[in-house]
């Protein structure tokens, strides 16, 4: 292969990111989310009185969402990886989970504010989350073979911090041009284009579309460039699959650093996904912000996780991924207390805060950096992280295992926080689990190995698949 159609192998690799990272952005976090617990807090008013106990119902129904597909995920990710790498086929699994993602997120548009539709949308939603992340799977295991450990901690790296203006790009359109405010104006003061009707709350449902639009757009180089070798294909089933599954399965109990590495990245990924899911949320519920101050809150969040994300690569590069990623933890545990601590009355119980201050505005707005900045390059230097502990003949599967270290217990902080959420009946107290998450993947992040497994290995010495 060329240097010239590497250059653009990897270029098409990075469009990836810069086209998934709007249903994250715009879906999962700053717009939809937030409408979506809007929504649900209109509905769960309307079934009891306690105005406190509807908010923790309406948290507690987002993350339900999140944690069932989340289990889905963790049991089919690693056999569906076996078998793309026993059959030698990866590209397939991308257009055929493409065209579900774009199916899911275009029915957002159907969120309508009446919650008519509330519990079908939570559902597609949620069918549009699995597909992403098993996209996401067969991209990342196109990861090892763009560059040796050393240049793949800076691709990874590069290829996140591009998503994350993608994210930037996409989260200005919407606030401009779409998503409308109370008084039915967007940031600028324009109505939603094309004539939408903010009333129905279109311009902001017009999100649905908008990110299955730009996939559609973004993904084309993607799709030009990268192509799958042609020895790559093989004759491969189920059952060689499953075989082959078992073996890797045996063998990582066996690898110390990849087993403590996999089960710490398990914990703080899952408690980063909380946060990335959360944000609207709290600010919705907790703070009472408008979809207009989440946005803006999501720009600034987006544009300090492109930056540090592009700046943890180059420290990856030079340090390796574990300093990154122990850096980035300790950050996010101190946001997570003052998550718990902070509201509009007072810091912790302790320091009170005047009726109208925008202190908790701003205190927010810096955790919102925080989160997107230490988010941005904690999961890029994991991706390059698992490529260091990942055998070359069997990359697909490897980020099987990745993505069930990252989804194994994704049920497990949607599922605490809800708990936390309904026992306590307040919406802060939810988060006190994330912060046990993060201290238990920093704890295992000791044993692991800042080489991975190529430390030990040799071109001689690679074991079997």
């Amino acid at each position: 292969m060329t240097d010239i159609s590497l250059k653009k192998r990897i270029r098409g690799w990075m469009a990836f990111d810069w086209a998934t990272q709007p249903f994250y952005t715009l879906g999962l976090t700053f717009v939809f989310g937030p409408y979506f617990a809007a929504v649900s807090l209109e509905y769960f008013q309307g079934q009891m009185d306690d105005v406190e106990a509807a908010k923790a119902s309406s948290q507690a129904l987002w993350f339900w969402g999140q944690t069932i597909a989340g289990l889905f995920i963790a049991f089919t990710a690693p056999l569906i990886g076996a078998y793309a790498d026993s059959t030698g086929r990866r590209m397939p699994w991308i257009w055929g989970f493409s065209v579900v993602y774009v199916l899911m997120t275009w029915a957002l548009w159907y969120t309508f504010p009446d919650a008519s539709t509330l519990f079908l949308i939570l559902i597609a939603f949620n069918v549009g989350l699995i597909a992403a992340e098993f996209i996401l799977i067969f991209v990342n295991a196109i990861l090892p073979s763009l560059g040796d450990k050393d240049e793949v901690g800076k691709i990874s790296g590069n290829g996140a911090a591009l998503g994350y203006w993608g994210g930037v790009v996409s989260l200005f359109l919407m606030l401009l041009l779409f998503a409308e405010n109370d008084t039915g104006k967007t940031l600028i003061g324009l109505d939603p284009l094309f004539g939408l009707d903010a009333s129905a709350r279109e311009g902001t449902r017009s999100v649905g579309p908008f990110i299955a639009i730009w996939f559609m757009i973004f993904m084309i180089p993607f799709f030009a460039w990268v192509r799958e070798p042609r020895q790559a294909n093989r004759t491969g089933g189920v059952s060689n699959a499953m075989r082959d599954l078992k073996q890797s399965l045996s063998g990582a109990l066996k690898r110390k650093s990849l087993l403590n590495f996999l089960i710490s990245s398990m914990f703080y990924r899952d408690a980063l996904n909380a946060l990335y899911s959360a944000g609207g949320v709290y600010a919705t519920l907790v703070l009472g912000w408008s979809i207009i101050q989440i946005g803006v809150f999501g720009i600034v969040g987006a544009i300090t996780a492109a930056i540090a994300t592009q700046i943890g690569g180059m420290f990856d590069k030079r340090l390796g991924p574990r300093p990154v990623i122990q850096f980035c933890c300790y950050i996010l545990i101190v946001v997570c207390m003052i998550i718990v601590g902070m509201n509009r009355e007072s810091f912790f119980g302790l320091v009170a805060v005047a009726e109208g201050s925008s202190l908790p505005d701003i205190v927010f707005y810096v955790c919102g950096a925080a989160i997107g900045g230490a988010g941005g390059a904690l999961y890029a230097a994991s991706r390059s992280m698992m490529v260091r502990h990942t055998h070359p003949e069997r990359p697909t599967e490897a980020f099987g295992l990745f993505a069930l270290s990252g989804k194994a217990t994704a049920f497990l902080a949607p599922f605490l926080i809800g708990l936390f959420s309904t026992l306590t009946g307040n919406a802060q107290m939810g988060y006190i689990p994330v912060i046990l998450l993060f201290v238990l993947g920093l704890y295992l992040l000791r044993h692991v190995n800042p080489e991975g497994d190529h430390a030990k290995w040799s071109k001689s010495e690679v074991p079997a698949p």
